[in-house]
């Protein structure tokens, strides 16, 4: 053996010439978001049970006609007696499959079917208003923070206004004037009092994601890309939504899953006060005809009262995770 040969040997583990390299795989801060929230199981249980109710919702004819039960139904089930109490069912008769929730006094309409429908049109009114509510503010929030002229203080001027104007007593005044416009009407009544809902909840509800994107604009709108885009000679249009509405989904997300839930009960709150939807169910409105009967029917308030109660809590709990796993800086 030559002394080149004992060197070598001695010299240690043979040192590879090509070093291997670990792949690391990049993620979005969107992926990061997802899977912070995916991890969250209290988010994941909220999400289940929001997702059971927008199915309730879809299907509730369909889940009607699975339990037998209907609104105003008209067969002999649905009577009630001369006290104008249900043949069947809770309070005088034990628990039936033929009602399980019971029959409402005076009506005989099966409170199931109620519960169905009240969540459909709760849910609908709600999820339309928070959608217009989100594309209005995005826009003028886009508008006001990307100009520094008169355009960012008529819409930062018409946000204070609309934050002024007591939301519930505009709605009471609106529902006398939509009566005596479509009160001989009852099949336009019924639409009109939808539309109505829905414009009210939509023109209240846009102000704080106006102010909270506006905010978000201006910091981003002196950033380097907003620059480069500038000297490229891109348009206006194109540089509001193609280059600075990318970076605002984490807060308009946030703003929807929070809306949401206050529009609910919102929605809820009027019919209660005799000012939302007519002509169709609404937890609101049978919360207002059970009140009375509460003493002797408890289970007729308890129903609608739960239901918004758990979709309330459960839109609210997934909108706090949703914050959360947007930001950057929680530790959840």
């Amino acid at each position: 053996m030559t002394v080149s040969e004992v060197l070598i040997q001695g010299s240690g583990p043979e040192v590879d010439p090509e070093p291997r390299t670990k792949k690391v795989a990049g993620r979005s801060p969107m992926r990061i978001a997802m899977d912070r929230l995916l991890s969250d199981k209290i988010a994941m249980l909220c999400a289940g049970i929001v997702l059971l109710y927008i199915l309730i919702a879809i299907f509730a004819p369909q889940l009607c006609r699975l339990f037998g039960v209907e609104v105003r139904a008209g067969d002999p089930v649905t009577d009630t007696d001369s006290f104008n109490y249900p043949v069947i069912g809770p309070p005088n008769y034990g628990f039936t499959w033929e009602a399980p929730l019971g029959l409402e006094p005076n009506s005989g309409n099966d409170l199931l079917a109620e519960w169905f429908y009240g969540a459909r049109t709760s849910m609908m009114v709600a999820s339309v208003a928070t959608i217009v509510s989100t594309v209005v503010g995005v826009v003028l929030g886009l508008i006001a923070g990307y100009s520094r002229g008169w355009g960012d203080r008529i819409i930062t001027f018409m946000t204070d206004l609309f934050l002024t104007l007591p939301f519930l007593l505009v709605a009471i005044a609106v529902a006398p004037m939509i009566i005596d416009r479509w009160g001989d009407q009852p099949a336009l009544l019924d639409s009109a009092s939808l539309i109505a809902m829905i414009i009210i909840l939509s023109v209240f509800g846009w102000m704080g994601l106006t102010r909270l994107v506006r905010g978000e604009v201006i910091s981003l709108r002196e950033r380097e890309f907003i620059e480069a885009a500038h000297v490229l000679g891109m348009p206006t249009r194109r540089i509001l939504f193609k280059e600075l509405l990318p970076n605002l989904v984490a807060p308009i997300v946030v703003s929807f899953s929070l809306m949401l839930p206050a529009l609910i009960a919102a929605e809820a709150s009027l019919a209660y006060l005799g000012v939302g939807v007519t002509g169709r169910p609404s937890w609101g409105q049978t919360i207002n005809r059970a009140q009375g009967w509460f003493e002797e029917y408890p289970l007729y308030l308890y129903a609608p009262i739960i239901g918004i109660v758990v979709l309330v809590f459960a839109l609210n709990l997934l909108g706090d995770a949703i914050r959360d796993a947007f930001d950057p800086k929680s530790f959840r």
